[in-house]
Order: structure tokens, then C-alpha cells, then sequence
């Protein structure tokens, strides 16, 4: 075999992409000068260039050499704009391609010098990129497996060839032995095309790393018998749930990983994740050619007339995922689900003995870490005193609209909540009927309009998170029958205003708090509850004054001016 030189699998030259062309490897290792978008797109295809990050800089270099091809013609930026759309399409699964490929679009505007000065940004970008997922993830595995040298299997090519340098989930098994923490790598040979057998092996092989390859239908039994003390894989596309897209076979390493008790990381960095992607039911998986499985080499395999199922890729339920690793972050889908689910399900029948949540009323949410702009919400019409973790569902934080297959369904309330994270920086809301500020809510509300509960000089305004803890107003909203016309003045008023108190009042309906997480929010609602106990308990609603600045109701006001327009009549 021959070593390749130190330079990266994807480069730049003179107006064409040089690449590594890893359909040649183990045996060859050779450099393929693509001048066209036709080369280009072929050598995606046929998987001479191959792996999420490296699809990401091939589509922006490619974008780079039409743009120099066709940019200073009549017609020439609709030409590029044309064959971009080709290379973005050339392989549906992978983000990166098509992310790649508008980024460097976004450039065209200025000139073709400064679509390649972003194509060689995000070259250099990659690298640095992959380092730090690399560094955190080996920092998450040592973490996890025991203290002793590992036992790590891996499936299909995450190294540098996949990447421009460095890798992902194979850079992290590098590090790893770097390090001096690894025993062995079991490597799937991932068939049909052997990605593993032929390309990781290679890169093992010539970084020194110990290894064995592995029959991929032989992986669940090795972790049966005690041989793997953690999976490590890249992805081709990270759904906004967790769900994973990677390479045919990880389905299923996932759950042998799950049954035998061993973590299983997806390292990859931020730009494979799909945030506008709900969840893995909407990851289109490529099929491949039938010949990829009935012939080996040029030797056929399999009858003449066999029909073939050859999918390119499978996507791994976010559950079944220890841990994704990114250059910027680690998240753990299915345990940080589970316990929100768990603290939703907590408060509220913490929140229902105390008689603030009767039966099925109030509700509560959180926002989810991770890629997109998601919340967790209790569901519509479950006895609060009766919550699981099963009855929450997932829900857009800018809409309220379910992202996620599921019977349940939120509650028209779910819009206030909604229009609390579109204009703040809240990270969980809660929506009670608590019985002081549910009165205060109903004397000072307006049915007309948004009223307000002046508040001055409670020692309790101090755990509201205020910046000038003595005073504020808190706004009690019309109780609207219909709740998005509630929200959208939620909206309107967090928007306008400076500094809000981090609670609002509906009236004869409710209160409704927000904070940094269900404690804090817990522990705003407690202080605006105990001030409005106070407020009743010394008459300062019927307008009974607190020594300076007393607070009067505004219905209550209304009430007094007739009662003295009738007095002088």
C-alpha cells in the first residue's frame, strides 16, 4: 500500500478540486482533478468522494469552480444557481451537501473570488471544527467506559477521508489512542461497499492503532461477549429530535448497544444537524444500485433475477443514542427527554396537591436543548395529579404545532407559552390557577383590554429576578375566548417592554410565570402568589393604600367614580 502524503482529501487548485479518490483504497491511493460539475457530481455518486463533512466542502468548492466557469457571462449566475442545484441533489441524505452548496451561494453576489475565499474558509474551518468534537468526545468517552484500555467498535469511515482532515467518530478513536486509552478497535466492514474494511482499516493501519475487522452481522454477538465498551459513529443528518441517519447497519448496531448496556456516541459537527427536520420520518434514504449487493467486484453473487434492497443509509431513533457530539456541545437526547418529561410530570402533581392545577386545568413547559426551537409541554386534558412522563409531547416553541407523531395534543394554552418564548429568553413557563393571584387577576382585570397590578415594595418583589427588585407592574390580559388573540397581546407586550416582570395575569383565568427552568419559575410563582395573598389579605385591591403609592383596582376605580357621579345627580 502506498501513504499518502500530509495533505488534506479535499483541496483546491488552479480552478479544479483535487480529491482523495477513496473508490481506489486500500490498494491505490491516487488524487482525482475534477475541472466540471459533471466529474464532480459523478465522483459523489459513485462514493469516490464520500462522508457528510467532505460532501459539505465539495458542494461549496464545486459552487466555487462554476463560479468561475460561468459568473461573468449575461446569464452566468442563474448558470451557476442551475448547476448548484444539481450538486446539492446529488445525494438527498447528507445535509452537509446541500449546506455546503448554499453557503458558498451566498457568496455568488459578490464575485467569484469571494464564493472560493468561503470555500476555502470552510476547508480550514472543517479542521478546526472536527478538532474540537474530537477532543470532547474522547473527553465523553473516558467519562463513560471504564478505566482501563478500550474496546471500541466503530462502523463505516469517520477519519480524515470523510472529513478534510481530522474526522469525527474515528478522529475521536485516534485521540483516543493517542492518548494511550485504547486496547482494539473492532471495525465493521460495512457492506455492501466495505467502507470499513477498505477505508478505516487503512486509516488505522497507517496511524498505528490496533484493530480487528468485523463481520457486521458479528458486532451484536462481540458485544455479547464482553468485547466493545463503546460504539462510536459519525451521521449523515441529525433530525431536530435526535434521530440519526448514518450509514446502513448503525440501526442496528444501536440496538445491540442498547440491550448489552454500552454507550453509543454519534460525533459529528453542527452543521449536519437539520433543525427544520422534525424527526427521522422525514429523512429521504438513498437507494442504491442493485448491482452494489449482487456482484463482487466483477463476479456476480446472486441470481440474474434477484431483486435487491439496498438502502444507502438507516436512521437510529433518538432514544437509543447515548450521547451526540458536536464542536460545540454535548446532548443527550433520550436521557434529557426523559428527565424533563420526569420534572414536568413532578411539578405539576407537586402544583395539583397544593390545589393550583385542579383537575386538568393549568399547564406546564420547558424548552428542549439541542438543535432547533423546541419545547416539551404537558398534554391537553390529563388529570394533573395524575401526570407521567408519557404525557408530554413535543412542540414548536415558535408555534406550538406538534413536531412529533403522537396521540396527545397541547392545549389551546400552548399559544401563551408559545408567544413567553418568541420574546424572552425563558427556558420554561408555567400556567396555574392559583387562587390569590387568579383573585387579584379578576379585580383588576378589564374585559375590554390589558390592565395592570402596580407592585411596590414587597420584600417578595426580590424573587422575581428583577432588575430594580422594589417595583414593577404586572400586566393582567383580557380572558379572550379566543387564546391566540391572548397570546398575540402576551407578544405585543414583552416585545414592547423594557425589562418585563417575568409573569402576567389573565383575567378571572390565571397567572402565568416563566424563568430559567422549572424551579425558577416555580419559585416566581411562589413570590407572586404570597404578594397577592398579601395584597388581599391588607385591602390593597379595593383600594386601601400600602402608606405611600397605594394600589387602587381599576374596576374597582370605575365602580367609585359612578357611585360619586350618582351621589351629585
Amino acid at each position: 500500500m502506498t501513504s499518502p502524503p500530509a495533505r488534506p482529501s479535499l483541496e483546491w487548485d488552479d480552478g479544479a478540486v483535487l480529491a482523495v479518490d477513496q473508490r481506489a483504497l486500500p490498494h491505490t491511493y491516487r488524487t482525482l482533478r475534477l475541472t466540471t460539475q459533471e466529474q464532480l457530481i459523478d465522483a459523489i455518486r459513485s462514493l469516490a468522494i464520500r462522508g457528510a463533512p467532505a460532501l459539505g466542502l465539495a458542494g461549496a468548492l464545486g459552487v466555487a469552480m462554476s463560479a468561475r466557469q460561468h459568473a461573468s457571462a449575461p446569464d452566468g449566475r442563474d448558470t451557476v444557481r442551475a448547476e448548484a442545484a444539481r450538486l446539492a441533489d446529488a445525494r438527498p441524505t447528507a445535509v452537509n451537501l446541500a449546506w455546503g452548496v448554499r453557503r458558498a451561494l451566498e457568496r455568488l453576489g459578490e464575485g467569484p473570488e469571494a464564493v472560493l475565499a468561503e470555500a476555502r474558509a470552510m476547508l480550514d474551518e472543517d479542521i478546526a471544527v472536527n478538532r474540537a468534537a474530537v477532543e470532547r468526545a474522547a473527553d465523553l468517552v473516558l467519562s463513560l467506559a471504564p478505566g482501563r484500555p478500550l474496546r471500541l467498535l466503530t462502523h463505516c469511515n469517520t477519519g480524515r477521508l470523510a472529513t478534510a482532515a481530522v474526522g469525527t467518530a474515528l478522529g475521536t478513536i485516534v485521540e483516543l489512542a493517542r492518548r494511550g486509552h485504547v486496547e482494539e478497535v473492532l471495525v465493521d466492514e460495512t457492506r455492501p461497499l466495505l467502507q470499513g474494511a477498505r477505508l478505516t482499516a487503512w486509516e488505522l493501519g497507517e496511524a498505528g492503532v490496533p484493530y480487528r475487522l468485523c463481520v457486521d452481522s458479528a458486532a451484536a454477538a462481540a458485544m455479547s461477549r464482553g468485547l466493545v465498551d463503546c460504539v462510536l459513529v459519525g451521521a449523515d443528518r441529525i433530525a431536530a429530535n435526535g434521530d440519526v441517519a448514518n450509514k446502513i447497519g448503525t440501526y442496528g448496531l444501536a440496538v445491540a448497544a442498547a440491550r448489552h448496556g454500552i454507550p453509543f456516541l454519534v460525533v459529528a459537527p453542527e452543521s449536519t444537524w437539520d433543525p427544520a427536520l422534525a424527526d427521522g420520518s422525514g429523512i429521504v434514504v438513498e437507494e442504491r444500485a442493485p448491482e452494489e449487493v449482487t456482484r463482487f467486484a466483477d463476479t456476480a453473487v446472486a441470481p440474474a433475477d434477484a431483486r435487491v434492497h439496498n438502502p444507502a443509509f438507516d436512521v437510529t431513533p433518538a432514544e437509543l443514542v447515548t450521547a451526540h457530539v458536536s464542536e460545540k456541545q454535548t446532548v443527550r437526547p433520550h436521557e434529557t427527554r426523559q428527565r424533563l418529561a420526569a420534572d414536568l410530570a413532578r411539578f405539576s402533581r407537586d402544583l395539583y396537591e397544593r390545589g393550583w392545577m385542579p383537575g386538568t386545568s393549568g399547564n406546564l413547559s420547558v424548552r428542549l436543548p439541542g438543535p432547533g426551537n423546541h419545547a416539551l409541554i404537558t398534554a391537553s386534558g390529563r388529570d394533573k395529579g395524575e401526570l407521567t412522563p408519557r404525557d408530554m409531547l413535543r412542540v414548536d416553541a415558535e408555534t406550538g404545532e406538534r413536531t412529533e407523531p403522537t396521540d396527545l395534543r397541547p392545549s389551546a394554552e400552548t399559544a401563551i407559552h408559545t408567544a413567553v418564548y418568541r420574546t424572552t429568553d425563558a427556558r420554561a413557563v408555567i400556567h396555574v390557577h392559583s387562587p390569590y393571584a387568579t383573585a387579584v387577576a379578576s379585580l383588576y382585570g378589564d374585559t375590554s383590554g390589558t390592565a395592570s397590578v402596580p407592585l411596590e415594595r414587597y420584600e417578595l418583589l426580590k424573587g422575581l429576578g428583577l432588575a430594580d427588585p422594589s417595583r414593577t407592574a404586572l400586566p393582567v390580559f383580557a380572558n379572550w375566548p379566543d387564546v391566540p388573540r391572548i397570546a398575540a397581546e402576551v407578544a405585543a407586550h414583552l416585545g414592547r417592554t423594557e425589562q418585563p416582570a417575568p409573569g402576567l395575569l389573565i383575567t378571572d383565568h390565571g397567572v402565568t410565570v416563566w424563568g430559567s427552568d422549572l424551579s425558577q419559575a416555580r419559585n416566581r410563582l411562589e413570590c407572586l402568589e404570597s404578594i397577592c395573598q398579601l395584597m388581599l389579605l391588607t385591602g390593597v385591591p379595593h383600594g386601601g393604600a400600602r402608606g405611600r403609592g397605594g394600589a387602587e383596582s381599576p374596576g374597582r376605580a370605575r365602580e367609585d367614580a359612578r357611585d360619586e357621579e350618582e351621589a351629585l345627580s
